[in-house]
């Protein structure tokens, strides 16, 4: 007998903000905006759900959300505070499954097959709210897509189920944007060929777009209709782990662009410490205004999963290996040549 695959995707209600009510409550239904200064012209991170009726959301200038929410309460990332709770998190999860994958700090994939998924996501979410008083989203479904699109049908604090005689109908209303891996770019390129819905690529021939698009054509393509074989992975089994993002506007901010690496490299720790490993090399990518794209990397003298070590590398090359008089469009940072923290490790140099 086959049984379906079963996937829950948790993703945790404006993390930091509502951390920050945690720890404060007086800041309870306050509009609450992290992230950088205005000074230093930084980005919100996470605004809560009060801040963000002004128009306020993540990777917006600090001085536009001032503009916009000029009562706004502004706070500084308080990176350790939120990977404390991170790990309170996902310590709730491993009681209820071994099949864990986690995306960021706030989110994570859990494989509940064979199991009773609503039963387990709502216990989930007694625990969080009783235990560390936050609220998180969970999508349920028979896949990582389908669930991930589930969680973020009903926030905060929603429960969302796409079951899969229902995926089509449900997927072909919504914007092209909506589909996994479809950037502002890749939505451009579809709305040439007058795809703007999910339902106008789900009936799109399948040859044309991996003429177009390649593999990501035909990878597409299945989401569209629900499709999506990809495992709940809990063991590294690629080259890198990453993150990586391209901006709606091209950034020329160094203050910026530093504030996006702290979190990607907080992220990128996380994943680490969950999975077991700790890596020797890390890697900052940048594709500029021109399109042009570099990559650069540092081998580490001792391979680690620590978050300040991982941040303070990719500072370094961001400072020393890039051109500063170039607009960004694109950021990403990476991680690899992975072992595990008990095997034998060769020392190596830093690469200059």
């Amino acid at each position: 007998m086959i049984v379906s695959r079963s996937v829950i995707h948790v993703d945790m209600d404006a993390f930091y903000a509502s951390v920050e009510e945690k720890y404060n409550p007086s800041l309870k239904g306050k509009p609450i905006i992290v992230g950088g200064s205005v000074k230093n012209r930084g980005v919100v991170t996470t605004a809560s759900y009060e801040a963000r009726k002004y128009g306020v959301h993540s990777a917006m200038s600090v001085f536009k959300a001032k503009k916009l929410c000029p009562k706004g309460i502004f706070l500084p990332v308080n990176m350790a505070r939120y990977k404390e709770v991170s790990k309170e998190v996902h310590n709730i999860f491993k009681r209820y499954s071994k099949l864990i994958e986690p995306i960021s700090i706030d989110e994570a994939f859990i494989d509940t097959t064979g199991r009773d998924p609503l039963f387990i996501a709502k216990k989930i979410k007694e625990d969080i709210k009783r235990e560390l008083n936050l609220t998180a989203s969970i999508g349920i479904s028979t896949n990582k897509f389908l669930a991930k699109l589930a969680s973020d049908i009903e926030k905060p604090n929603g429960l969302t189920i796409i079951r899969e005689e229902e995926a089509i109908e449900f997927l072909k209303p919504l914007p092209i944007r909506k589909l996994w891996g479809v950037g502002p770019k890749t939505e451009r390129q579809l709305h040439k060929i007058g795809i703007y819905t999910i339902g106008d690529l789900q009936d799109y021939d399948i040859k044309v777009l991996v003429d177009r698009f390649g593999k990501k054509g035909r990878e597409m393509s299945y989401f569209s209709k629900g499709i999506d074989n990809r495992p709940v992975e809990i063991d590294i089994t690629t080259q890198s782990i990453g993150e990586e993002e391209t901006f709606r506007e091209d950034i020329s901010s160094v203050e910026i662009l530093i504030q996006k690496l702290q979190e990607y490299s907080l992220n990128l720790s996380h994943k680490l410490e969950a999975k077991g490993y700790i890596a020797r090399t890390i890697t900052v990518k940048i594709k500029y205004e021109d399109f042009s794209v570099e990559t650069r990397s540092s081998t580490l003298y001792i391979p680690t999963n620590d978050y300040l070590t991982i941040y303070s590398t990719s500072i370094n090359i961001l400072n020393n290996k890039f051109n500063s008089c170039k607009k960004v469009r694109l950021l990403g940072l990476a991680v690899s040549n992975f072992i595990y923290p008990n095997d034998p490790v060769q020392l190596s140099f830093p690469t200059k």
